[in-house]
């Protein structure tokens, strides 16, 4: 057969041809993006560390989906003294930007910096984020000096500051400002994640004080001054604090004189932390005529304190049983 009716099946077969050969060269082309790791329609997520949990969680709360975050330093490990891993030395060159504590409360940092070679991490280099910048700082009139003349963990400052909430409104400024320059196309949903923060900041804030109020004046022992942000906010008065160094134990005749203190400043409560040695706080609670009561430092330090606003949820509510129990 000639004519159209034979060309007609031809040219049908010759249009499918072309369709399959297009839809294979599409799934190749899909795979080969897969296999990648790209996604052209997403953009790269900004890689960040921080040296706490807190700030990690703030960070999140501020960048939400555009960041990955994470913390070098684990929640129930002593601050000032962390080991950190080969891994997380290689992620640190990887990332955007390292968010500090600052001050004196990361005295390890300085090493991980140098291991790294990067001169972006430097203090005040471009990817070096202070967040202690834009805080009032407590505690900092005087750098303090131990008996050995070494200076004393906190001598720039109590470097506590993200325990009194209301500080979460200048870190998150800075964090914001830090986002927005590294990622200016994101800067009105990073702006947009912090106004959200913060109205359940204030949310949180009326309930927290409310909870609080009763106790306003209350005497507490601290075992390490972790908390006088957390203290001066909610009106507690801190008479002493039990290490004479952060991690060093009291001496017979140091603890002799702090129970006899404590007696006679009628302290109500002790406030130790998870890594508080139980044996210290028996004696303290008993002999001293106080309650002991352990609130928690960091963002994971408890399975409850799964973020920033949680983490003081936790504090205020472990904080008024103990005080409503006495």
């Amino acid at each position: 057969m000639s004519g159209p009716r034979a060309a007609a099946p031809l040219a049908l077969a010759l249009a499918l041809s072309v369709l399959l050969w297009g839809i294979e060269s599409g799934a190749q082309a899909a795979t080969k993006s897969t296999a990648s790791g790209a996604a052209p329609s997403r953009q790269a997520v900004l890689p960040i560390l921080t040296t706490s949990t807190d700030l990690k969680s703030l960070v999140e709360a501020v960048g939400g989906g555009r960041v990955e975050v994470e913390s070098l330093a684990p929640p129930t490990q002593d601050p000032h003294a962390v080991e950190i891993k080969p891994g997380q030395i290689t992620r640190l060159k990887r990332a955007a930007l390292l968010v500090r504590v600052g001050l004196d409360h990361e005295p390890w940092l300085a090493r991980v910096v140098a291991a790294v070679g990067d001169p972006r991490f430097a203090r005040g280099g471009p990817a070096d984020v202070d967040a202690s910048r834009g805080v009032r700082l407590l505690q900092s009139e005087t750098p303090r000096l131990r008996a050995d003349r070494r200076a004393h963990v906190h001598g720039l400052g109590n470097t506590h500051y993200w325990l009194d909430p209301e500080n979460a409104r200048p870190i998150t400024a800075a964090i914001l400002e830090v986002l927005a320059r590294a990622s200016p196309a994101d800067g009105e949903r990073f702006d947009a994640n912090r106004r959200r923060f913060l109205e359940r900041l204030d949310e949180g804030l009326v309930r927290w004080m409310r909870a609080l109020a009763p106790w306003r004046g209350t005497r507490v022992v601290v075992i390490h001054e972790t908390w006088p942000y957390f203290a001066e906010r909610f009106g507690l008065m801190i008479v002493a604090a039990v290490e004479p160094t952060p991690g060093v134990p009291p001496s017979p005749a140091e603890l002799a004189a702090l129970l006899e203190r404590m007696r006679a400043a009628g302290v109500r409560l002790v406030i130790a932390e998870p890594y508080t040695d139980p044996a210290l706080l028996r004696q303290l609670a008993g002999r001293g005529g106080a309650r002991a009561v352990t609130l928690v430092p960091s963002v994971g330090g408890d399975p409850a304190a799964g973020d920033y606003l949680a983490l003081i949820d936790l504090n205020v509510k472990r904080l008024a049983e103990a005080l409503a129990a006495r």
